[in-house]
Protein backbone atom coordinates (compact mmCIF):
# COMPACT_ATOMS: atom_id res chain seq x y z
CA UNK A 1 0.00 0.00 0.00
CA UNK A 2 3.02 2.41 0.60
CA UNK A 3 2.60 3.54 -3.51
CA UNK A 4 -1.18 4.32 -2.90
CA UNK A 5 -0.11 6.25 0.62
CA UNK A 6 2.18 8.00 -1.79
CA UNK A 7 -0.75 8.77 -3.88
CA UNK A 8 -3.26 10.05 -1.50
CA UNK A 9 -0.59 12.12 0.60
CA UNK A 10 0.53 14.11 -2.87
CA UNK A 11 -2.77 14.52 -3.28
CA UNK A 12 -3.63 15.88 -0.23
CA UNK A 13 -0.49 18.40 -0.51
CA UNK A 14 -1.57 19.81 -3.55
CA UNK A 15 -4.71 20.54 -2.51
CA UNK A 16 -3.26 22.43 0.59
CA UNK A 17 -1.19 24.07 -1.91
CA UNK A 18 -3.73 25.38 -4.10
CA UNK A 19 -5.26 26.87 -0.96
CA UNK A 20 -2.17 28.65 -0.52
CA UNK A 21 -1.92 30.11 -4.20
CA UNK A 22 -5.90 31.33 -3.94
CA UNK A 23 -5.11 33.24 -1.13
CA UNK A 24 -3.07 35.50 -3.51
CA UNK A 25 -5.60 35.86 -5.66
CA UNK A 26 -8.82 36.68 -3.13
CA UNK A 27 -8.51 40.25 -2.40
CA UNK A 28 -12.29 41.51 -2.49
CA UNK A 29 -15.21 40.17 -1.70
CA UNK A 30 -16.05 39.05 -5.17
CA UNK A 31 -13.32 37.72 -5.51
CA UNK A 32 -12.59 35.28 -2.53
CA UNK A 33 -16.82 34.45 -2.71
CA UNK A 34 -17.54 34.01 -6.72
CA UNK A 35 -14.04 33.94 -7.61
CA UNK A 36 -14.66 37.74 -9.21
CA UNK A 37 -16.99 36.39 -11.83
CA UNK A 38 -14.24 35.23 -14.25
CA UNK A 39 -14.62 31.66 -14.85
CA UNK A 40 -14.66 30.75 -18.62
CA UNK A 41 -16.21 28.05 -20.22
CA UNK A 42 -14.04 24.83 -19.10
CA UNK A 43 -13.17 25.83 -15.38
CA UNK A 44 -17.08 26.38 -14.83
CA UNK A 45 -17.56 23.22 -16.17
CA UNK A 46 -15.49 21.43 -14.23
CA UNK A 47 -16.27 23.19 -11.15
CA UNK A 48 -19.76 22.82 -11.23
CA UNK A 49 -19.27 19.07 -12.06
CA UNK A 50 -16.76 18.37 -9.40
CA UNK A 51 -19.41 20.32 -6.49
CA UNK A 52 -22.95 18.17 -7.65
CA UNK A 53 -21.05 14.60 -7.82
CA UNK A 54 -19.85 14.40 -4.19
CA UNK A 55 -19.38 11.34 -2.00
CA UNK A 56 -22.84 10.37 -2.33
CA UNK A 57 -22.97 10.49 -5.94
CA UNK A 58 -19.91 8.11 -6.24
CA UNK A 59 -19.94 5.52 -3.33
CA UNK A 60 -23.47 5.58 -2.78
CA UNK A 61 -24.30 5.97 -6.53
CA UNK A 62 -21.93 2.74 -6.85
CA UNK A 63 -23.98 1.27 -3.44
CA UNK A 64 -27.07 1.85 -4.91
CA UNK A 65 -26.09 0.05 -8.33
CA UNK A 66 -25.06 -3.20 -6.15
CA UNK A 67 -28.66 -2.90 -4.73
CA UNK A 68 -30.72 -2.61 -7.76
CA UNK A 69 -28.54 -2.72 -10.51
CA UNK A 70 -28.48 -0.24 -13.26
CA UNK A 71 -31.79 2.11 -12.48
CA UNK A 72 -29.52 2.40 -8.93
CA UNK A 73 -28.50 5.81 -11.53
CA UNK A 74 -31.34 7.17 -10.70
CA UNK A 75 -30.41 9.44 -7.83
CA UNK A 76 -26.99 11.00 -9.54
CA UNK A 77 -29.37 11.19 -12.90
CA UNK A 78 -31.45 12.98 -11.74
CA UNK A 79 -28.84 15.15 -9.99
CA UNK A 80 -27.60 15.91 -13.78
CA UNK A 81 -31.57 16.28 -15.08
CA UNK A 82 -31.44 19.51 -12.27
CA UNK A 83 -28.36 20.91 -13.31
CA UNK A 84 -29.11 21.01 -17.24
CA UNK A 85 -32.56 22.52 -15.86
CA UNK A 86 -31.12 24.76 -13.79
CA UNK A 87 -28.44 25.69 -16.97
CA UNK A 88 -30.63 25.92 -19.55
CA UNK A 89 -33.77 27.62 -18.12
CA UNK A 90 -32.46 30.14 -15.26
CA UNK A 91 -28.76 30.12 -15.03
CA UNK A 92 -28.32 32.92 -17.66
CA UNK A 93 -30.91 35.42 -15.31
CA UNK A 94 -29.42 33.96 -12.39
CA UNK A 95 -26.48 35.02 -13.55
CA UNK A 96 -27.23 38.47 -14.39
CA UNK A 97 -28.26 39.16 -11.17
CA UNK A 98 -24.75 39.51 -9.87
CA UNK A 99 -25.65 39.01 -6.46
CA UNK A 100 -24.04 36.72 -3.88
CA UNK A 101 -26.78 34.68 -2.04
CA UNK A 102 -30.37 33.05 -3.49
CA UNK A 103 -31.18 35.84 0.02
CA UNK A 104 -30.08 38.64 -1.92
CA UNK A 105 -32.36 37.05 -5.19
CA UNK A 106 -35.31 37.19 -3.16
CA UNK A 107 -34.61 40.49 -1.69
CA UNK A 108 -34.52 42.19 -5.31
CA UNK A 109 -37.46 40.22 -6.26
CA UNK A 110 -39.92 40.82 -3.30
CA UNK A 111 -38.49 44.45 -1.85
CA UNK A 112 -36.08 43.47 1.06
CA UNK A 113 -38.39 41.89 3.09
CA UNK A 114 -37.91 38.08 2.32
CA UNK A 115 -33.93 37.53 2.93
CA UNK A 116 -33.70 36.71 6.50
CA UNK A 117 -36.42 33.65 7.41
CA UNK A 118 -35.17 32.30 3.93
CA UNK A 119 -31.00 32.83 4.92
CA UNK A 120 -31.86 30.84 8.03
CA UNK A 121 -33.60 27.91 6.28
CA UNK A 122 -30.63 28.43 3.44
CA UNK A 123 -28.23 27.95 6.08
CA UNK A 124 -29.48 25.02 8.01
CA UNK A 125 -29.39 23.29 4.34
CA UNK A 126 -25.99 24.10 3.92
CA UNK A 127 -24.89 23.21 6.95
CA UNK A 128 -26.42 19.13 6.91
CA UNK A 129 -24.70 19.11 3.35
CA UNK A 130 -21.27 20.35 4.61
CA UNK A 131 -21.85 17.87 7.81
CA UNK A 132 -22.73 14.98 5.46
CA UNK A 133 -20.19 14.96 2.83
CA UNK A 134 -17.48 15.55 5.61
CA UNK A 135 -19.09 12.31 7.56
CA UNK A 136 -17.90 10.56 4.36
CA UNK A 137 -14.07 10.96 5.06
CA UNK A 138 -14.39 8.37 7.97
CA UNK A 139 -15.20 5.81 5.16
CA UNK A 140 -12.54 6.59 2.99
CA UNK A 141 -9.53 6.92 5.52
CA UNK A 142 -10.94 3.48 6.99
CA UNK A 143 -9.90 2.02 3.67
CA UNK A 144 -6.91 3.88 3.17
CA UNK A 145 -5.31 3.80 6.86
CA UNK A 146 -7.71 2.00 9.16
CA UNK A 147 -7.91 5.13 10.88
CA UNK A 148 -10.51 5.95 13.93
CA UNK A 149 -13.42 7.74 12.74
CA UNK A 150 -13.35 10.71 14.86
CA UNK A 151 -9.38 11.46 13.33
CA UNK A 152 -10.76 10.69 9.85
CA UNK A 153 -13.39 13.58 9.90
CA UNK A 154 -10.83 15.89 11.83
CA UNK A 155 -8.21 15.55 9.34
CA UNK A 156 -10.32 15.31 6.27
CA UNK A 157 -12.53 17.83 7.15
CA UNK A 158 -9.57 20.12 8.45
CA UNK A 159 -7.58 20.21 4.86
CA UNK A 160 -10.75 21.04 3.22
CA UNK A 161 -11.59 24.08 5.93
CA UNK A 162 -7.63 24.91 5.94
CA UNK A 163 -7.76 25.57 1.85
CA UNK A 164 -11.15 27.01 1.81
CA UNK A 165 -10.31 29.75 4.65
CA UNK A 166 -7.07 30.50 2.44
CA UNK A 167 -8.36 31.19 -1.09
CA UNK A 168 -12.36 31.22 -0.89
CA UNK A 169 -13.96 30.66 -4.27
CA UNK A 170 -10.41 30.55 -6.33
CA UNK A 171 -9.15 27.86 -4.35
CA UNK A 172 -12.04 25.97 -4.18
CA UNK A 173 -11.85 26.39 -8.06
CA UNK A 174 -8.68 25.53 -8.55
CA UNK A 175 -8.74 22.68 -6.07
CA UNK A 176 -12.32 21.12 -7.97
CA UNK A 177 -10.80 21.19 -11.30
CA UNK A 178 -8.04 18.94 -9.74
CA UNK A 179 -10.82 16.98 -8.27
CA UNK A 180 -12.80 16.87 -11.43
CA UNK A 181 -9.47 15.48 -13.52
CA UNK A 182 -9.16 12.76 -10.60
CA UNK A 183 -12.85 11.99 -10.36
CA UNK A 184 -12.94 11.78 -14.83
CA UNK A 185 -9.44 9.17 -14.84
CA UNK A 186 -10.33 7.61 -11.43
CA UNK A 187 -13.91 6.33 -12.09
CA UNK A 188 -15.07 6.62 -15.74
CA UNK A 189 -11.38 5.75 -17.89
CA UNK A 190 -10.27 3.06 -14.57
CA UNK A 191 -12.93 1.88 -12.39
CA UNK A 192 -15.29 1.42 -15.13
CA UNK A 193 -13.69 -0.74 -17.44
CA UNK A 194 -11.99 -2.52 -14.59
CA UNK A 195 -14.87 -3.59 -13.00
CA UNK A 196 -16.50 -4.40 -15.84
CA UNK A 197 -13.71 -6.82 -17.11
CA UNK A 198 -13.37 -8.43 -13.56
CA UNK A 199 -17.11 -9.42 -13.52
CA UNK A 200 -16.72 -11.55 -16.75
CA UNK A 201 -18.50 -8.60 -19.06
CA UNK A 202 -21.93 -7.52 -19.52
CA UNK A 203 -23.12 -11.03 -20.70
CA UNK A 204 -21.39 -12.86 -17.56
CA UNK A 205 -23.22 -10.19 -15.54
CA UNK A 206 -26.79 -10.69 -16.74
CA UNK A 207 -25.66 -14.72 -16.77
CA UNK A 208 -25.28 -14.38 -13.15
CA UNK A 209 -28.15 -11.89 -12.07
CA UNK A 210 -31.88 -11.36 -12.12
CA UNK A 211 -33.29 -9.84 -14.76
CA UNK A 212 -34.80 -7.06 -12.61
CA UNK A 213 -30.87 -5.78 -12.46
CA UNK A 214 -31.24 -4.74 -16.09
CA UNK A 215 -34.59 -3.01 -15.76
CA UNK A 216 -34.19 0.59 -15.78
CA UNK A 217 -37.26 1.36 -13.78
CA UNK A 218 -36.07 -1.81 -11.30
CA UNK A 219 -35.99 0.97 -8.59
CA UNK A 220 -39.56 2.07 -8.25
CA UNK A 221 -41.36 4.71 -9.82
CA UNK A 222 -42.36 6.21 -6.06
CA UNK A 223 -38.36 6.36 -5.42
CA UNK A 224 -37.87 7.62 -9.08
CA UNK A 225 -40.41 10.32 -8.03
CA UNK A 226 -39.12 11.36 -5.01
CA UNK A 227 -35.45 11.55 -6.41
CA UNK A 228 -36.71 13.96 -8.93
CA UNK A 229 -38.46 16.37 -6.61
CA UNK A 230 -35.62 16.43 -3.84
CA UNK A 231 -32.50 16.54 -5.71
CA UNK A 232 -33.47 17.95 -9.64
CA UNK A 233 -35.79 20.83 -8.00
CA UNK A 234 -32.76 21.21 -5.17
CA UNK A 235 -30.41 21.55 -7.94
CA UNK A 236 -32.80 24.68 -8.86
CA UNK A 237 -32.49 26.37 -5.98
CA UNK A 238 -29.29 25.25 -3.64
CA UNK A 239 -27.00 28.17 -2.49
CA UNK A 240 -23.75 26.11 -3.01
CA UNK A 241 -24.99 25.32 -6.66
CA UNK A 242 -26.09 29.43 -7.69
CA UNK A 243 -22.44 30.30 -5.77
CA UNK A 244 -21.25 28.49 -8.92
CA UNK A 245 -23.88 29.94 -11.43
CA UNK A 246 -22.32 34.00 -9.70
CA UNK A 247 -18.95 32.37 -10.95
CA UNK A 248 -19.39 32.63 -14.53
CA UNK A 249 -17.78 35.11 -16.85
CA UNK A 250 -20.51 35.76 -18.63
CA UNK A 251 -24.76 34.16 -18.69
CA UNK A 252 -23.45 32.48 -22.02
CA UNK A 253 -20.88 30.64 -20.13
CA UNK A 254 -23.78 30.00 -17.45
CA UNK A 255 -25.87 28.25 -19.70
CA UNK A 256 -23.73 26.47 -22.15
CA UNK A 257 -20.94 25.66 -19.33
CA UNK A 258 -23.69 24.42 -16.79
CA UNK A 259 -24.68 22.17 -19.53
CA UNK A 260 -21.51 20.14 -20.31
CA UNK A 261 -21.33 19.94 -16.48
CA UNK A 262 -25.41 18.70 -16.44
CA UNK A 263 -24.37 16.14 -19.61
CA UNK A 264 -21.41 14.75 -17.53
CA UNK A 265 -23.46 13.76 -14.54
CA UNK A 266 -25.59 11.65 -16.85
CA UNK A 267 -22.80 9.88 -18.01
CA UNK A 268 -21.45 9.57 -14.08
CA UNK A 269 -24.46 8.54 -13.06
CA UNK A 270 -24.28 4.95 -15.39
CA UNK A 271 -20.83 4.38 -14.33
CA UNK A 272 -21.90 3.99 -11.36
CA UNK A 273 -24.86 1.81 -11.41
CA UNK A 274 -22.46 0.04 -13.83
CA UNK A 275 -19.47 -0.51 -11.52
CA UNK A 276 -21.79 -1.02 -8.66
CA UNK A 277 -23.52 -4.03 -10.78
CA UNK A 278 -20.01 -5.82 -11.52
CA UNK A 279 -19.67 -5.63 -7.77
CA UNK A 280 -22.60 -7.70 -7.34
CA UNK A 281 -21.46 -10.50 -9.49
CA UNK A 282 -18.11 -10.58 -7.58
CA UNK A 283 -19.22 -10.03 -4.21
CA UNK A 284 -22.71 -11.26 -4.19
CA UNK A 285 -23.19 -11.07 0.13
CA UNK A 286 -21.41 -8.01 1.10
CA UNK A 287 -22.88 -6.76 4.50
CA UNK A 288 -23.62 -2.88 3.10
CA UNK A 289 -24.59 -1.78 -0.33
CA UNK A 290 -22.42 1.26 0.65
CA UNK A 291 -19.37 -0.95 0.84
CA UNK A 292 -19.41 -2.00 -2.27
CA UNK A 293 -17.28 0.85 -3.91
CA UNK A 294 -14.35 0.23 -1.08
CA UNK A 295 -14.43 -2.89 -1.52
CA UNK A 296 -13.83 -3.19 -5.22
CA UNK A 297 -11.05 -0.68 -5.26
CA UNK A 298 -9.22 -2.67 -2.39
CA UNK A 299 -9.32 -5.95 -3.89
CA UNK A 300 -9.33 -5.72 -7.46
CA UNK A 301 -7.31 -2.42 -8.24
CA UNK A 302 -3.59 -2.86 -8.54
CA UNK A 303 -1.15 -0.82 -6.64
CA UNK A 304 -1.29 2.59 -7.86
CA UNK A 305 -4.36 2.73 -9.35
CA UNK A 306 -6.27 1.90 -5.91
CA UNK A 307 -4.57 5.30 -4.97
CA UNK A 308 -5.75 6.75 -7.78
CA UNK A 309 -9.07 6.08 -7.22
CA UNK A 310 -9.29 5.81 -3.86
CA UNK A 311 -8.04 9.61 -4.61
CA UNK A 312 -10.73 10.34 -6.43
CA UNK A 313 -13.43 8.90 -4.14
CA UNK A 314 -11.66 11.67 -2.05
CA UNK A 315 -12.14 14.29 -4.26
CA UNK A 316 -15.38 13.75 -4.56
CA UNK A 317 -16.19 14.03 -1.37
CA UNK A 318 -13.73 17.40 -0.94
CA UNK A 319 -15.27 18.84 -3.75
CA UNK A 320 -18.82 19.26 -2.31
CA UNK A 321 -17.90 19.27 1.12
CA UNK A 322 -15.71 22.63 0.22
CA UNK A 323 -18.40 23.92 -1.79
CA UNK A 324 -21.00 23.37 0.82
CA UNK A 325 -19.02 24.93 3.37
CA UNK A 326 -18.29 28.16 1.46
CA UNK A 327 -22.01 28.44 0.62
CA UNK A 328 -22.59 27.85 4.49
CA UNK A 329 -20.09 30.90 5.72
CA UNK A 330 -21.83 32.93 2.67
CA UNK A 331 -24.98 33.02 3.77
CA UNK A 332 -24.63 32.93 7.52
CA UNK A 333 -22.52 36.25 7.10
CA UNK A 334 -24.06 37.77 4.19
CA UNK A 335 -27.71 36.87 5.00
CA UNK A 336 -28.18 36.21 9.03
CA UNK A 337 -25.34 37.46 10.91
CA UNK A 338 -24.65 40.89 8.56
CA UNK A 339 -28.87 41.86 9.22
CA UNK A 340 -27.94 41.78 12.80
CA UNK A 341 -24.96 43.59 12.97
CA UNK A 342 -26.69 46.25 11.00
CA UNK A 343 -29.27 46.48 13.43
CA UNK A 344 -26.91 46.67 16.39
CA UNK A 345 -24.36 48.98 15.13
CA UNK A 346 -26.06 50.93 12.64
CA UNK A 347 -24.81 54.62 12.98
CA UNK A 348 -21.59 53.43 14.32
CA UNK A 349 -19.46 54.10 10.74
CA UNK A 350 -17.19 51.29 11.39
CA UNK A 351 -15.37 50.06 8.42
CA UNK A 352 -16.04 46.19 7.85
CA UNK A 353 -13.27 43.66 6.32
CA UNK A 354 -15.27 41.73 4.26
CA UNK A 355 -12.99 39.55 3.01
CA UNK A 356 -11.17 38.87 6.45
CA UNK A 357 -14.98 38.39 7.90
CA UNK A 358 -15.91 36.24 5.73
CA UNK A 359 -12.57 34.08 6.16
CA UNK A 360 -13.52 33.88 9.70
CA UNK A 361 -16.66 32.60 8.78
CA UNK A 362 -15.93 29.80 6.95
CA UNK A 363 -13.43 28.80 9.72
CA UNK A 364 -16.20 29.00 12.36
CA UNK A 365 -18.69 26.88 9.91
CA UNK A 366 -15.60 24.32 9.40
CA UNK A 367 -14.80 23.89 13.07
CA UNK A 368 -19.16 23.60 14.02
CA UNK A 369 -19.56 21.10 10.94
CA UNK A 370 -16.75 18.89 12.04
CA UNK A 371 -17.99 19.30 16.19
CA UNK A 372 -21.41 17.87 14.43
CA UNK A 373 -19.97 15.51 12.27
CA UNK A 374 -18.21 13.74 14.49
CA UNK A 375 -21.34 13.41 16.70
CA UNK A 376 -23.81 12.39 14.13
CA UNK A 377 -24.09 8.95 13.10
CA UNK A 378 -26.84 8.53 10.09
CA UNK A 379 -25.76 10.39 7.10
CA UNK A 380 -29.44 9.75 4.78
CA UNK A 381 -31.38 11.37 7.83
CA UNK A 382 -29.36 14.36 7.93
CA UNK A 383 -29.57 14.70 4.04
CA UNK A 384 -33.20 13.97 3.98
CA UNK A 385 -33.77 16.78 6.49
CA UNK A 386 -31.75 19.41 4.52
CA UNK A 387 -33.22 18.18 1.16
CA UNK A 388 -36.82 18.05 2.51
CA UNK A 389 -35.95 21.79 4.11
CA UNK A 390 -34.51 23.23 1.07
CA UNK A 391 -37.60 21.93 -1.28
CA UNK A 392 -40.40 22.34 0.97
CA UNK A 393 -39.45 26.05 2.34
CA UNK A 394 -37.76 27.46 -0.96
CA UNK A 395 -38.40 25.89 -3.91
CA UNK A 396 -42.08 27.44 -4.46
CA UNK A 397 -40.75 31.52 -3.33
CA UNK A 398 -37.63 31.09 -5.48
CA UNK A 399 -39.51 29.75 -8.81
CA UNK A 400 -42.76 31.62 -8.15
CA UNK A 401 -40.28 35.05 -8.15
CA UNK A 402 -38.68 33.93 -11.50
CA UNK A 403 -41.47 33.07 -13.19
CA UNK A 404 -45.10 34.99 -11.77
CA UNK A 405 -45.13 38.64 -11.48
CA UNK A 406 -47.83 38.63 -8.74
CA UNK A 407 -46.07 37.03 -6.41
CA UNK A 408 -45.43 39.04 -3.39
CA UNK A 409 -43.30 39.24 -0.17
CA UNK A 410 -46.10 38.39 2.05
CA UNK A 411 -46.82 35.45 -0.20
CA UNK A 412 -43.15 34.40 -0.51
CA UNK A 413 -42.30 34.29 3.69
CA UNK A 414 -45.86 32.51 4.28
CA UNK A 415 -45.01 29.69 1.63
CA UNK A 416 -41.26 29.89 3.31
CA UNK A 417 -42.80 29.60 7.06
CA UNK A 418 -45.77 26.73 6.17
CA UNK A 419 -43.59 24.69 3.97
CA UNK A 420 -40.77 24.65 6.60
CA UNK A 421 -42.98 24.01 9.36
CA UNK A 422 -45.30 22.21 7.46
CA UNK A 423 -41.94 19.33 6.50
CA UNK A 424 -40.42 19.67 10.49
CA UNK A 425 -44.28 18.45 11.64
CA UNK A 426 -44.62 15.81 9.01
CA UNK A 427 -41.53 14.29 9.67
CA UNK A 428 -41.71 14.34 13.07
CA UNK A 429 -45.09 12.16 12.32
CA UNK A 430 -44.19 10.02 9.32
CA UNK A 431 -40.87 9.63 10.04
CA UNK A 432 -37.21 10.96 8.78
CA UNK A 433 -37.34 8.70 5.59
CA UNK A 434 -41.07 9.20 4.11
CA UNK A 435 -41.78 10.65 0.78
CA UNK A 436 -44.75 11.80 2.63
CA UNK A 437 -42.95 15.23 4.36
CA UNK A 438 -41.59 16.43 1.53
CA UNK A 439 -45.08 15.54 -0.82
CA UNK A 440 -47.44 17.54 1.74
CA UNK A 441 -44.99 20.41 2.90
CA UNK A 442 -44.18 21.42 -1.28
CA UNK A 443 -48.45 20.99 -1.72
CA UNK A 444 -48.79 23.54 1.31
CA UNK A 445 -46.11 26.22 0.24
CA UNK A 446 -47.66 26.51 -3.22
CA UNK A 447 -51.28 26.76 -1.74
CA UNK A 448 -50.22 28.97 0.53
CA UNK A 449 -47.82 31.41 -2.10
CA UNK A 450 -50.69 31.78 -4.10
CA UNK A 451 -53.38 32.32 -2.07
CA UNK A 452 -51.43 35.14 0.06
CA UNK A 453 -49.85 36.57 -3.09
CA UNK A 454 -53.19 37.00 -4.72
CA UNK A 455 -54.66 38.31 -1.41
CA UNK A 456 -52.43 41.01 -0.81
CA UNK A 457 -50.76 43.62 -2.60
CA UNK A 458 -48.99 43.63 -6.08
CA UNK A 459 -45.30 44.09 -5.29
CA UNK A 460 -44.48 47.51 -5.99
CA UNK A 461 -44.08 49.07 -9.51
CA UNK A 462 -40.89 50.55 -8.83
CA UNK A 463 -39.22 47.41 -7.09
CA UNK A 464 -40.35 45.20 -10.31
CA UNK A 465 -38.49 47.89 -12.87
CA UNK A 466 -35.35 47.38 -10.64
CA UNK A 467 -35.93 43.72 -10.69
CA UNK A 468 -35.99 43.60 -14.52
CA UNK A 469 -33.00 46.08 -14.24
CA UNK A 470 -31.07 43.94 -12.73
CA UNK A 471 -32.75 40.51 -14.71
CA UNK A 472 -31.20 42.16 -18.16
CA UNK A 473 -27.70 42.95 -16.29
CA UNK A 474 -28.05 46.87 -15.67
CA UNK A 475 -27.42 48.62 -12.40
CA UNK A 476 -25.70 45.80 -10.04
CA UNK A 477 -23.27 47.20 -7.85
CA UNK A 478 -20.25 45.09 -6.99
CA UNK A 479 -17.65 45.33 -5.74
CA UNK A 480 -15.53 43.47 -8.52
CA UNK A 481 -12.01 44.73 -9.63
CA UNK A 482 -11.39 45.05 -13.21
CA UNK A 483 -12.16 41.74 -15.18
CA UNK A 484 -9.33 39.55 -16.27
CA UNK A 485 -8.65 36.96 -18.23
CA UNK A 486 -9.53 33.48 -17.42
CA UNK A 487 -10.99 31.45 -20.07
CA UNK A 488 -10.21 28.15 -19.15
Amino acid sequence: MAVDYAVIVVYLAGMLAMGWWGMRRAKSKSEFLVAGRRLGPWMYSGTMAAIVLGGASTIGGVGLGYQYGLSGAWMVFTIGLGLLALSIFFSARIARLKVYTVSEMLDLRYGGRAGLISGVVMWAYTLMLAVTSTIAYATIFDVLFDMNRTVAIILGGAIVVAYSTLGGMWSITLTDMVQFVVKTIGVLLLLLPIAVIKAGGFSEMKAKLPTEYFDPLGIGGETIFTYVLIYTFGMLIGQDIWQRVFTARTDRTARWGGTVAGTYCLVYALAGAVIGTAAKVMYPKLPSADSAFATIVKDELPVGVRGLVLAAALAAVMSTSSGALIACATVANNDIWSKLRGVVSRGRGDEHDEVKGNRVFILIMGVAVIVIAIALNNVVEALTVAYNLLVGGLLVPILGGLLWRRGTAAGALAAVAVGGVAVIGLMATYGILANEPVYYGLLASLAVYVIVSLATKPTDAAVLVAWRERLAGKGADSDETAPESVTV
